[in-house]
């Protein structure tokens, strides 16, 4: 596996203002040829034929090259408890950008405030009540908890597909609120489940290739909250947790883009759901997946917003 030093794709600086521009010429171009409908939120967009055309043949092509895993299929839906959701620790990491939901538990009474403030014009979402439901935030999240126990010897291996959700507006249109990963998620040993992240990446790397993008594989961290998090970016880099797949969706000069990942978790999900390898060990995870949305919008941006009129290599990669 060869991987790139951190910040040394794309390696020049650019100005806040040079990437901003790009990022709203990029989005203006998928709004005005149709390929996505804004919704009138930043980074929330409804998707058309055009962009489902090609979104449906990225996943499909991500399936093909993870066939030899034989893993199990499961689909979640886009929210999960909030007693799940709590035991991941999302919360402590990344608050920022985590999303309940609320719903209406008021009797006549609390309607009628509720339709009188907003009569005023106020907020009135102050009416609702925590639902004990959290939007998800990593698809993976839910398969954690149907593990507890003991795993059976080789561990086990799932493919998972799902919505996530994150509280992260934007005008770039590489980072949506809403988006689909899809993972390939493996817990067992701590060797397996090195083996699961590192032996996918070339695999994953090629394909991207394929796809006429051009890809570096680069040490990465998660956005992790605050100072305290700071401290366990910088661990996640120095311990080589986390691989990103980027491409230069803006530009070699500009600031590389991940469209795609592989992450190392060690013992965290293993302990925090009481997961045991056969020999009774504490389970460790690994997950590697595509961002489908980015690697769509990333062909897009490299290819022009007309499929038909892309090179015919690209083309058969994608089985178009």
């Amino acid at each position: 596996m060869t991987v790139t030093a951190p910040g040394t794709a794309g390696a020049t600086a650019t100005s806040t203002t040079d990437l901003d521009a790009a990022r709203a010429a990029l989005r203006s171009r998928l709004l005005d040829d149709g390929v996505l409908v804004d919704l009138g939120s930043p980074g929330l967009y409804g998707r058309t034929g055009v962009f489902e055309r090609v979104y449906s043949a990225v996943d499909a092509a991500e399936v093909r090259i993870h066939e030899d895993l034989d893993a199990e299929v499961l689909r979640f839906p886009p929210v999960e408890p909030l007693t799940a959701f709590e035991r991941t620790d999302y919360i402590a990491s990344f608050p920022d950008l985590a999303a309940s939901i609320s719903g209406f538990t008021g009797d006549d009474r609390t309607h009628r405030a509720l339709l009188a403030a907003r009569e005023r014009g106020e907020r009135w979402e102050s009416f609702l009540q925590p639902a004990d439901l959290m939007l998800t935030p990593a698809v993976c999240h839910p398969v954690y908890g149907l593990l507890s126990g003991t795993l059976p010897v080789g561990g086990r291996t799932f493919d998972i597909l799902g919505d996530s959700f994150r509280r992260e507006p934007s005008l770039d249109p590489m980072r949506l609120q809403a988006f689909h990963m899809h993972e390939f998620v493996h817990v067992g040993t701590p060797e397996s489940a090195k083996q699961h992240r590192d032996g996918r990446i070339p695999g994953m790397r090629a394909l991207l290739e394929s796809f006429g993008l051009e890809i570096d594989v680069v040490p990465a961290n998660d956005p992790f909250f605050g100072r305290v998090g700071q401290m366990l970016a910088r661990n996640q880099v120095e311990q080589a947790l986390k691989f990103e797949l980027v491409t230069p969706v803006y530009g070699q000069d500009r600031p590389w883009t991940a469209i795609g990942s592989a992450n190392l978790h060690e013992d965290h999900f293993g302990t925090s759901f009481a997961i045991r390898t056969a020999d009774g060990g504490v389970a460790h995870s690994a997950c590697v997946a595509f961002g489908l949305e980015r690697v769509t919008i990333a062909l897009f941006a490299a290819h022009g917003t007309d499929p038909d009129a892309w090179p015919r290599s690209v083309r058969a990669a994608l089985a178009l």
